[in-house]
């Protein structure tokens, strides 16, 4: 068992998890709102180290990252379990786990199977790389050694110590904004938006890691021209202009119908009120084609 970094003991109480802003306080045996961490005696477990879910091979832009590495293949994984409680999840089945999942694998056998699919880079993606932080910091280590790129495909809903930790060994990030409101955040994710902005804005203007964003547009939910219009004015203020941009379409999970496909129209609305706003490489997807 690996033991969990980013956590307190309080006196004859529960363990603190200081990794994410939830702050779960985790009772003897009980696991964190993440699933992917657990309290055993006095300490606190990362039951998901080193247990992969979802090995595949992909395009570097399915990430999507369209301005890293572009054309080239990237080795992707997760765990299971994520610190956000979103319904309309297109990954639901990994993030909100009913148990505990995955095939035991080594980093050194992560690093050996990218290099012989040939892939340049590897990918810690599918469920929130956060939740698995010390398995995707040992992997992206061994990754580097082997000379391979490291990306996380993430909420961005991080403490600021461990994302410092994080974001060391990581060279491309694409960064989920699911919404500019924090009551999106609050009434379907069980989440804030403040700590997504800071981790924004620490990985553009504090490290060298490359950032792309991405926004799945929910009709009704987060698609009003005067949230895109915000969001993106934002995104030029304190990202720059040149930050690329992925406008994704919403499709209903079997788990949460509350919104309809979302139709094409409002993507490149979306796309013409971040072009107007001086964003330069917006991208539209998961339409059947990417633009």
């Amino acid at each position: 068992m690996k033991e969990a970094e980013y956590w307190k003991m309080s006196d004859g109480g529960p363990i603190e998890c200081t990794l994410c802003p939830r702050h779960c306080r985790i009772a003897d045996g009980k696991r964190g709102q993440c699933f992917g961490r657990r309290r055993i005696g006095n300490k606190l477990i990362a039951e998901t180290y080193g247990l992969v879910c979802g090995l595949a091979v992909d395009p570097i832009e399915k990430k999507p990252l369209n301005h890293f590495l572009p054309g080239s293949s990237v080795l992707s994984f997760g765990t299971v379990g994520c610190n956000l409680i979103c319904g309309f999840c297109q990954n639901f089945h990994l993030s909100q786990p009913k148990k505990l999942d995955g095939t035991p694998v080594t980093p050194e056998e992560i690093a050996e199977t990218a290099l012989r699919y040939e892939c340049e880079s590897v990918a810690f993606t599918y469920n929130e790389p956060t939740v698995f932080l010390e398995f995707a910091v040992d992997t992206a280590i061994v990754c580097h050694e082997h000379g391979l790129k490291t990306v996380a495909v993430t909420n961005g809903w991080i403490e600021p110590e461990p994302r410092k930790e994080l974001y060391r060994h990581i060279d491309a990030a694409n960064v989920d904004l699911k919404a500019f409101t924090d009551s999106f955040y609050k009434n379907l994710c069980g989440a804030t938006l403040q700590p997504v902005l800071d981790t924004l804005v620490y990985l553009k203007k504090e490290t060298s890691v490359h950032l792309e964003v991405t926004t799945l547009i929910i009709p009704g939910k987060n698609d009003s021209p005067e949230e895109i219009d915000a969001m993106t004015k934002w995104a030029v203020s304190n990202l720059g202009p040149d930050v690329p941009w992925h406008f994704s379409a919403y499709h209903p999970t079997a788990t949460w119908r509350d919104a309809p496909v979302t139709p094409a129209e409002t993507l490149f609305t979306a796309k013409s009120i971040a072009e107007a706003n001086g964003l330069q490489h917006i991208h539209i997807g998961n339409l059947g084609i990417t633009i």
